[in-house]
């Protein structure tokens, strides 16, 4: 081996090694870049991170709160329910007014049934994640599992008829054909025996 290589070596390993050190360690200067942005990173101007959010109180995550929103469906078209869509979409508006809601009429003294009536007759059956097991919405329940069923019964059907189809016919004697005496069949394996041997 060369000094020259040995030299380019160390050379690229110290480069190397140099690059790494700066992207591992902080610098104070990132922080101050954005405009805003204070010293060790606070944010100065809060309009710049997007919409402030409310403080999140012991009440937001009662048990009783979170099993009412996880029964009503967020009205700003994400299809998903309250407790989800205040929870993990920070940019909606809609779900923490529909929360304001129903912490208002929770704390009023009122039964979770009544919370969902209330939002019902505001804002239709359409609110609800699923609908009420009544009526026509009965359809909804027990089709689906009803189809499959039949679905494999006639599947089941299908399957057997199809093999009954595909199994050869068994092999039958003709008609008008003798059945062979013991005799016959005994002269028969005596002269299967003297052709194999």
């Amino acid at each position: 081996m060369k000094s020259s290589d040995w030299t380019r070596r160390q050379f690229l390993a110290g480069v190397a090694g140099l690059f790494a050190f700066q992207s591992v360690s902080p610098t104070v200067s990132q922080s101050d870049s954005l405009p805003g942005g204070g010293p060790a990173g606070k944010l100065l101007d809060p309009q710049r991170a997007g919409r402030s959010l409310e403080p999140v109180t012991g009440r937001d995550n009662l048990a009783a709160i979170q099993a009412i929103e996880k029964q009503l469906r967020c009205t700003c078209g994400c299809g998903l329910d309250i407790y989800t869509c205040r929870t993990t979409d920070f940019n909606c508006t809609v779900s923490p007014a529909l929360h304001r809601q129903v912490l208002a009429r929770y704390e009023a003294g009122q039964s979770a049934q009544q919370i969902l009536d209330a939002f019902v007759a505001e804002h239709g059956e359409a609110i609800l994640m699923s609908p009420p097991r009544r009526g026509f919405n009965l359809v909804g329940y027990f089709l689906p599992g009803t189809l499959v069923l039949a679905a494999i019964v006639l599947l089941v059907l299908a399957l057997r008829r199809w093999t009954r189809l595909a199994a050869p016919p068994p092999v039958a004697a003709p008609a008008g054909s003798p059945r062979a005496s013991a005799a016959e069949l005994e002269h028969l394996r005596r002269e299967l025996e003297q052709i194999d041997a």
